[in-house]
């Protein structure tokens, strides 16, 4: 099984700048590799605390200077919210700077904050993401972009330097909807669980899409997905749940926070009619039981509890890998990176030893000529 990690970026303690956060999550991303973690991701934020790592290709293009083996993930980026080309662009530099080693995970966004930034209509969100999708792809698997779709027109350009290696197989999106599963299964993209929903409504969607993944191409499978988990992991159990309390929660209520969950006017944007059910159920329950739905679904305990939890979770979604956070919700550095250091030791290599499929990267060589 691949095991990964994710920086966070996240600044909700107040007790630090963003300078000593930036400090901290870089220490992080470098004790991974020499740890044993096969990967290091971050995810695209902008504007607030929540997470402040606007331009995770940029971010990882760092890390590939630093690193040898370690594959470098996007978790996610927002496609909306960028030029497609310029996309292919930046990812075709960290492919050839890496020696092929970037994994690109992407998605359409769910903050308005973001949107009304970027002055993008959100009720746009969808179709842009699926157009956006569709040009990047053609440009790192072709080494040109030509598109004529509803919101995005690009006349034909080329993708400079060309891309080397395929993408089909180490490109993920972080959700997809019955509207756009046709186009992301015709394209060979993988999904990228990051848990915010019921187990039974995320497995549902997940098999929904292995079938329709099947049916546009010639009965291959689906890639195996990807699952995201926020890690809380020590020795001691009673202190194990203590992080899991504090911080997972106070993590679980900053995403509340970002992403509006309890704004009913989310029924009203087009593409985002589940969350405004959902802010419905948590209006009606209360803010707090969702908060503790959502910490509930990450991961924490003694390395036993931790291994068991993921293999649990391993079985009813037959992901690749994890990709884990461990410095989030106003945790301390120390703490932080003492849960990350526990989980190396005491549970990576269980996770490593479990056979459950191919290994994660390595897409195939690509020959590009200049027209």
């Amino acid at each position: 099984m691949h095991v990964g990690m994710t920086t966070f970026f996240q600044n909700l303690s107040g007790s630090h700048t963003d300078r000593e956060v930036y400090q901290h999550e870089l220490s992080m991303a470098d004790m991974a590799e020499p740890l044993g973690f096969e990967s290091i991701w971050t995810a695209e934020h902008h504007f607030d605390d929540y997470t402040m790592c606007p331009n995770p290709l940029q971010f990882l293009t760092y890390m590939a200077g630093r690193t040898e083996r370690a594959l470098l993930g996007t978790m996610v980026m927002v496609l909306p919210w960028h030029d497609p080309v310029r996309v292919a662009e930046e990812v075709a530099v960290l492919d050839h700077m890496s020696n092929g080693r970037a994994i690109l995970g992407v998605g359409r966004g769910l903050g308005r904050i973001e949107f009304e930034g970027f002055r993008v209509n959100m009720g746009e969100s969808r179709e842009r993401f699926v157009e956006y999708t569709e040009a990047l792809m053609q440009g790192l698997e072709t080494g040109h972009i030509e598109y004529e779709g509803k919101f995005y027109k690009q006349p034909k350009v080329g993708v400079r330097p060309f891309p080397f290696t395929s993408f089909r197989g180490r490109f993920y999106a972080s959700a997809v909807s019955p509207e756009s599963s046709r186009i992301m299964a015709r394209l060979g993209i993988g999904i990228m669980i990051i848990a915010q929903k019921p187990w039974d409504k995320t497995l549902h969607e997940l098999e929904q899409y292995r079938e329709i993944y099947r049916e546009m191409n010639n009965g291959e499978e689906a890639p195996q997905p990807l699952m995201v988990v926020f890690n809380c992991c020590h020795e001691d159990e009673s202190i194990a749940n203590e992080m899991q309390q504090k911080y997972t929660r106070r993590y679980s209520r900053s995403a509340l926070d970002h992403y509006e969950f309890n704004n009913e006017g989310l029924a009203d944007i087009k593409g985002y009619e589940y969350y405004g059910g959902l802010s419905k159920n948590i209006n009606k329950h209360g803010i707090d039981s969702f908060v503790n739905f959502l910490a509930d679904l990450q991961v924490w305990g003694t390395p036993d509890q931790v291994f068991e939890r993921m293999r649990e979770y391993q079985e009813m979604t037959n992901c690749a890998g994890f990709i884990n956070g461990f410095s989030f919700g106003g945790m301390p550095h120390e703490m932080a990176k003492t849960s990350m250091r526990t989980f190396a030791d005491k549970v990576m290599p269980r996770l490593k030893a479990m056979d459950v499929g191919p290994a994660l990267g390595g897409g195939q060589p690509l020959t590009i000529a200049a027209e």
